[in-house]
This record gives structure tokens, C-alpha cells and sequence, in this order.
């Protein structure tokens, strides 16, 4: 898996530029522990520049403990974690935050006091850039409709969207996502997958964890898999999508529409 890794920094790199000769992040032999229990044994893994890569896997597969070792919130025991450049293993997060790594947790873990409008002043980046509260708004006008109600009362389906507006203002290059489609009804699933389409449009840099697979992979470059917190395949999503005998074996993955 760790040869797989390596290959991606060639795939996306342009060889007359040096800011694109590899991934905007890149994971190598990551083991985590949550005390003395084992989570990630050997987790390699890269995303590029612009690119959506899914990363798949049965509840407890390591997929959310990934994140959290990228993010620094569970730091890896041994491994290196490499965003633009930077060996940020063992950061903390406010630090790995700042460089532009966004994140949008499972739960969506909202000011419920606060109204929707003060949860994203509050995340806003002091600094500036394209994504503004104004820009958030324009993308998600159901936001908007909602600005002066407590978070706490917002559907499952609008807290989710505030989370990923909240991530937006802080202005990411990179955006983690965890378990967006959880616990949300189809129609509001299509609202949420269509704004990270929107994101990758735009460039955006997303690492997609998911437990419904085909929705993922619809909008993903590439895939993981995860199992018992080691990397059990890796390649284009497309032909994952295209294999579903290969899903179903992998873990019996969800194979929803």
C-alpha cells in the first residue's frame, strides 16, 4: 500500500511544477492506539491537489480514527502524517487547522445555543479569503433562511450543512469529512453531496469517509478501504463503483444508491 501511495504523488503531479510534485497530504505506515489498543496498523495513504478521495470501511474499520491522527487530535504512535510540505505528525490541531485543514465530524458537534449565524462567525478565519459568511450563504441559502435560529433546533440535515459552511469560513485547502450521509433522509443526502460536488469543482482537496459506497465513489478520484484499521485496497473509484461483487467483499460495504 505504501508503493500505491508513493505512485499517487506521480499521478498528480505536473513535472514543470515543484507545488504539485506531491500530494497535498500524505500519510506513511500510520499506526494509532486509542491507550494500549491498537486502531491503524500501517495506514499509507495520499490525497492530491483538487482531488476527492473516499475512504471506505465497516463501523470500528479505523476510518474516523484516520482523521483524527491527520488532525492531530489522536496522534499517531508511530508513521508520519505530510500536509503541503510540512511533517506534521504530532501537532497539535489548532496548529495543523491553520496551515488550511478543515473539518467536518461525525455528529456535527454545534454551539446548540448559538444561532446558526454566530456558529460560523465563530469559526470564521480571522485572516480572510474566498469563503466568507456572505459566500456560505449564497452556496447554501437554506443557511441563510435559518441564520438567527439556535443551532441546536436545525434538522439533522441543516446542522450538516452548517457544519460544512462552519469548515468553508475557516477558509481549508483540504477538507475532512466524516460521515456525511449519516442519519439524513435521501433527499437531504442529495443537498449534501451535491455541495461537496460543488466543492470539488472548485478545487477543493477532500478526504470523504463514508459508509454508504457507491455514494462516495460517485463523486470520488480515487478509494480506500479499511479494515480492522489496515489499508485492504486502493485504486481509481470508478472501477470500484463499476464492481459491486468487489464491494460486497470488501467488508460487505453498503452498496445504497
Amino acid at each position: 500500500m505504501r508503493i500505491w501511495a508513493k505512485a499517487c504523488w506521480i499521478m498528480s503531479s505536473d513535472p514543470g511544477d515543484s507545488t504539485t510534485t506531491k500530494p497535498l497530504l500524505a500519510l506513511d505506515g500510520v499506526y494509532t492506539n486509542y491507550g494500549k489498543i491498537r486502531i491503524l496498523r500501517d495506514v499509507s495513504m495520499s490525497v492530491g491537489r483538487g482531488e476527492v478521495v473516499a475512504l471506505l470501511g465497516l463501523n470500528g474499520a479505523g476510518k474516523t480514527t484516520t482523521l483524527r491522527s491527520i488532525l492531530g487530535l489522536t496522534p499517531p504512535r508511530a508513521g508520519t502524517v505530510r500536509y503541503d510540505g510540512h511533517d506534521v505528525t504530532g501537532w497539535p490541531a489548532y496548529k495543523i487547522a491553520r496551515l488550511g485543514v478543515g473539518y467536518v465530524p461525525e455528529g456535527r458537534r454545534m454551539f446548540k445555543d448559538l444561532s446558526t449565524l454566530e456558529n460560523l462567525q465563530l469559526a470564521e478565519n480571522a485572516r480572510g479569503g474566498e469563503w466568507t459568511i456572505a459566500r456560505v450563504f449564497e452556496h447554501l441559502p437554506k443557511l441563510n433562511e435559518l441564520r438567527g435560529r439556535k443551532s441546536g433546533r436545525l434538522s439533522g440535515g441543516e446542522q450538516e450543512m452548517l457544519a460544512i459552511g462552519r469548515a468553508l469560513v475557516s477558509n481549508p485547502r483540504l477538507l475532512l469529512v466524516d460521515e456525511p450521509s449519516q442519519g439524513l433522509g435521501p433527499l437531504i443526502v442529495e443537498d449534501v453531496y451535491r455541495i461537496l460536488t460543488e466543492l470539488k469543482k472548485t478545487g477543493h482537496s477532500i478526504l470523504l469517509v463514508e459508509q454508504n459506497a457507491l455514494l462516495a465513489l460517485r463523486i470520488a478520484d480515487r478509494a480506500y478501504v479499511l479494515d480492522s484499521g489496515r489499508v485492504v485496497h486502493s485504486g481509481p473509484a470508478a472501477e470500484l463503483a463499476a464492481d459491486q461483487n468487489r464491494i460486497r467483499t470488501l467488508m460487505g460495504l453498503e452498496i445504497k444508491v
